[in-house]
């Protein structure tokens, strides 16, 4: 588990985070993570894993494929992307959703690996349901609100504080985090305070001129546990 809060940037395939642009974001994060203690880490492309896995804050997949190795074409499998140093994966985003099965499928695959697994969702029932199958995070993320200028946590606290007593209901091991329109360390003190250990976002960072200082802003409001 990453430390709390969580911050999992997510850097889709914006040109400012691709390349060499995800190198200096994960200096950035490292150095944000070293200062304050927070739990930060990136969702890279899977071309650039390989690119950031030395810098020291740890890389995710954004996807994963539930399939073993073999006679597979065009699959990111975990095993190569491992190798490439990454340490977990985002599942089921809502830019690239799988079904039930394969969530199930891919989840397991991380358990065996020891790798760090994020179920994303986008509502209370479907929290639930992905708490049930063992990952170490949920994200909840209404879909409306990702992208957008107005935060979740805002225009609707009840998914969260809602998704965090039906996660914990279900299995008190699996931690939610929540996402959709976070910017701002008020945002992050906030998704505490409703039952989150974190956030889960995206452009706020991956598009800023200087992520770095937004890094160290979004885990101003949030005491750090010592």
């Amino acid at each position: 588990m990453l430390a709390r809060p969580v911050v999992i940037v997510n850097v889709k395939t914006y040109p400012q985070a691709t390349g060499a642009g995800a190198r200096r974001l994960a200096e950035s994060a490292a150095h944000v993570a070293a200062e304050t203690g927070a739990g930060l880490a990136l969702a890279v492309q899977a071309a650039d894993i390989r690119l950031v896995a030395d810098i020291g804050v740890p890389i995710f997949a954004q996807h994963i494929e539930p399939h073993p190795p073999g006679a597979n074409t065009g699959y990111d499998l975990l095993e190569a992307l491992s190798d490439a140093g990454a340490v977990g994966t985002l599942i089921n985003h809502s830019e690239h959703r799988l079904t039930l099965a394969d969530i199930e499928a891919a989840v397991a695959r991380c358990q065996e690996a020891t790798w760090t697994s994020v179920v994303c969702t986008n509502n209370v029932a479907t929290s639930a349901a992905a708490a049930a199958l063992g990952p170490d995070y949920v994200a909840v993320e209404p879909p409306e609100l990702i992208g957008g200028d107005v935060s979740v946590t805002s225009a609707d606290p009840n998914v969260v504080s809602r998704s965090a007593e039906a996660v914990a209901r279900i299995d008190d091991n699996v931690r939610l985090l929540c996402g959709a329109g976070v910017k701002t360390g008020a945002d992050v003190a906030a998704s505490i305070e409703l039952g989150a250990v974190g956030v889960l976002l995206a452009s706020g960072v991956a598009r800023s001129r200087d992520p770095e200082a937004v890094l160290r802003e979004l885990v101003s409001k949030v005491q750090v546990p010592t």
